[in-house]
């Protein structure tokens, strides 16, 4: 489980492609200061499993199906990606729960800067947008946002970044036409499946 808080900028470091995946190798010196083999990482969202350690590097297996799903497979050496080490259980949870399950992949249709903020408005594939709910909690690209408008109508929801989060995350760097990793909150997807049975009557 992580927290959305994205604690470093990494860099990919090699893209080694293999029969039904690929091996990453992603430099993140304070996200594998304490980091062994086997335990989790989130790469813009998308939840992976260290296999090694090198001098402040880790590799990580992405296997086809999430190569496919999430952003992960159109990334390049040099490419920024953001990192979260798991969450530990007593700590203060600052963002939201976040599974590192990347549930689509939305693309970026504006970004309208301002002196205090940038508001970027996304659309995500259509099937997500009944999870999204204004003042709600989503996250792209491994970044724990709150949605700022809905616009149901148009396809497509609004966030706005605050200067700390357009420093210290790659969405400082999104342009209109970009792919990002989306995770909308698991409790609406849960409560989702408890009401199916009474017909989607709470």
């Amino acid at each position: 489980m992580f927290t959305g808080i994205v604690e470093e900028v990494g860099t990919i470091l090699v893209v080694e492609e293999l029969p039904d995946a690929s091996r990453l190798t992603i430099r993140g010196p304070l996200v594998t200061e304490d980091a062994h083999h086997g335990d989790s990482i989130a790469v813009s969202g998308v939840c992976l499993t260290v296999v090694d350690l090198v001098d402040g590097a880790f590799t990580a297996d992405v296997m086809r199906q999430t190569l496919d799903l999430t952003t992960l497979g159109h990334r390049a050496v040099g490419d920024p990606v953001n990192l979260e080490r798991a969450a530990r259980v007593d700590a203060r949870i600052g963002g939201h729960i976040v599974q590192g399950h990347v549930d689509g992949v939305g693309t970026v249709v504006a970004v309208s800067p301002s002196d205090d903020w940038t508001v970027v408005a996304i659309v995500p594939p259509p099937h997500l947008l009944r999870y999204l709910v204004a003042q709600g909690s989503v996250t792209v690209d491994g970044t724990s946002l709150t949605v700022a408008s809905l616009d149901d109508a148009a396809g497509e929801f609004t966030v706005s970044l605050i200067p700390t989060t357009l420093a210290e995350t790659t969405l400082g760097r999104l342009e209109v036409g970009d792919h990002v990793n989306l995770e909308v909150d698991v409790l609406a997807k849960y409560v989702e499946r408890l009401i199916a049975p009474m017909g989607g009557q709470a």
